[in-house]
């Protein structure tokens, strides 16, 4: 069933950003960086309970770090909930946070990796999020570069458009369609749940660290078993890290080319997207148009 989708207000001056830390602990000095960079933007940024804190692996117990969501989630005067890092603990909070009235009020939700439940959350209500840096990049790169820029300007209300160069295994063509994504082993394991974010006609997109290609490879079986593939209108494959080739494949792009053979829609490979610095703000849930041509890959997205 498709889903219609409602987008937050856009930011003004002085408007209050909470940054929350939903699953593991972030380092102080990230969090005070980060909030200078937002100040600059003019935003009023303020912390949950655990933003700082420790409990184990995580920031603080289950229940504390629901509770600061869901504070966050109810608060007129909060205008969007920046998530301070990811790591597992995210889907912890789904349970609970599928009871929250998220759609009355929407606020901006911002993070990626184990933040695509999360997302996955905000697609189940009808609310778009934005898949993209979180602290330790605005800490790094002092908010000044592309991706921290594009971030604020999707915040402001503006749409945007990214460029990207061609790749050997593209599929060339164009389709439009809602795009929606994040972490593929995350999204994975939400399938058949209330927070199952693979649609039939959107556009996906596709990122993963530290996984082995035989893992990724399975969960393409799975995909392309349901049927979750050949439902497609098109696929961005962003950055894969962190793993090792094996005795079938020597990249992981090359065990995505062969899974994604049997299909006819436009594929961009090589994407600014992932665990990388280059990681390109995208709107979940929005209107994008995709173009893959012979020389570069053309994404646009619009709030509509």
């Amino acid at each position: 069933m498709k889903r219609s989708i409602v987008y937050p207000q856009a930011l003004t001056e002085g408007d209050r950003i909470a940054i929350l830390s939903p699953a593991s602990i972030v380092k102080r000095h990230y969090v005070n960086d980060a909030i200078e960079v937002l100040k600059r933007c003019g935003w009023e940024p303020y912390l949950g309970s655990c933003t700082l804190s420790s409990h184990g692996t995580y920031s603080g117990p289950q229940a504390l770090r629901i509770e600061d969501f869901k504070v966050a989630f109810e608060d007129p005067s909060t205008r969007a909930i920046y998530c301070s890092r990811g790591g597992y603990g995210c889907v912890q909070l789904l349970e609970a946070l599928g009871k929250v009235d998220i759609q009355s009020d929407p606020k901006w939700l911002i993070g990626f990796s184990d933040v695509s439940a999360l997302h996955a959350l905000m697609q189940s209500k009808g609310v778009a999020s934005i898949h993209a840096p979180m602290v330790k990049h605005l800490s790094e790169n002092n908010g000044l570069d592309v991706w921290s820029q594009s971030l604020f300007s999707i915040l402001r209300g503006n749409n945007v458009e990214y460029k990207w160069p061609h790749h050997e295994f593209n599929r060339c063509g164009e389709t439009t369609g809602r795009i929606v994504g994040g972490n593929l082993v995350v999204l994975s394991q939400l399938i058949n749940t209330p927070f199952d974010m693979f649609e039939e006609g959107v556009i996906l997109f596709i990122e993963d660290i530290a996984e082995a290609i035989y893992k990724i490879e399975r969960i393409m079986w799975q995909l392309r078993l349901s049927g979750v593939l050949g439902s497609l209108k098109g696929l961005i494959v962003g950055q894969f890290v962190e793993y090792k080739p094996d005795k079938n494949y020597a990249t992981m792009e090359t065990m995505l080319r062969e899974m994604l053979a049997p299909y006819s829609f436009p594929i961009a490979f090589n994407a600014p997207l992932g665990h990388v610095n280059d990681n390109m703000p995208l709107v979940e849930g929005a209107m994008a148009s995709l173009k893959v041509a012979a020389e570069f890959t053309h994404l646009s997205l619009r709030m509509e």
